[in-house]
């Protein structure tokens, strides 16, 4: 891909401890190597190979069955993030200065089919998010926080099936995320992120 060719090649022009300060990543020289934090499990980038690694079912997940929005959304995330830590002030997708793209067509995010799997069963949606690093939050039915990477943060949100509603979710950003990733990617983040609650 495009992209991800040029992705590499700004990459490999990068300070890398510059990169480390800015995306909260690791880098070995001796390797040639980052290793980023993402959903609980560690992904390595390669550079001398132009290869991502990951050794857990969960990575190995995240870049074969999401590969559509995970790979180009890591280089990305290491060559654009910055220093600044997220504030737990949350955002819905349409609240964003990108956000019309999440009101229609390709862009909808798969809310409804979290609300389908966890809808009657919320305590599953803290176990399947617990397989990807998330940490619980007070919200809802039921909520978690999954970490796509350090400084991107992603709240999903349940309320489970009564007499009056479905089941519903929602999907929230910090407010910080359009500092970190232009808006293409941090769909692709929140894509990923509703992937690994449904089939991951």
């Amino acid at each position: 891909m495009q992209g991800e060719e040029h992705a590499w090649n700004l990459l490999d022009r990068s300070d890398p401890w510059e990169v480390c300060e800015r995306a909260a990543v690791f880098y070995r020289s001796e390797e040639d190597s980052y290793f980023v934090p993402m959903f609980g499990q560690l992904v390595t980038v390669d550079l001398a190979r132009r290869e991502l690694r990951g050794d857990s079912p969960q990575a190995q997940f995240l870049l074969t069955k999401t590969a559509y929005f995970s790979r180009l959304s890591i280089l990305r995330y290491l060559l654009d993030a910055q220093n600044i830590k997220p504030t737990g002030r949350l955002l819905k997708p349409e609240e964003l200065k990108s956000g019309q793209i999440y009101l229609k067509g390709s862009h909808l995010l798969p809310l409804d089919a979290i609300a389908g799997r966890f809808g009657n069963d919320p305590d599953g949606l803290l176990r399947q998010g617990a397989r990807y690093g998330a940490e619980p939050r007070n919200y809802g039915d039921a909520a978690i926080e999954l970490l796509p990477f350090a400084r991107v943060p992603i709240t999903v949100i349940l309320w489970r099936e009564d007499e009056e509603f479905p089941a519903r979710s929602s999907l929230l950003f910090d407010e910080t995320c359009e500092l970190h990733l232009p808006p293409d990617i941090l769909w692709s983040v929140a894509m990923m992120s509703a992937l690994v609650l449904i089939k991951g």
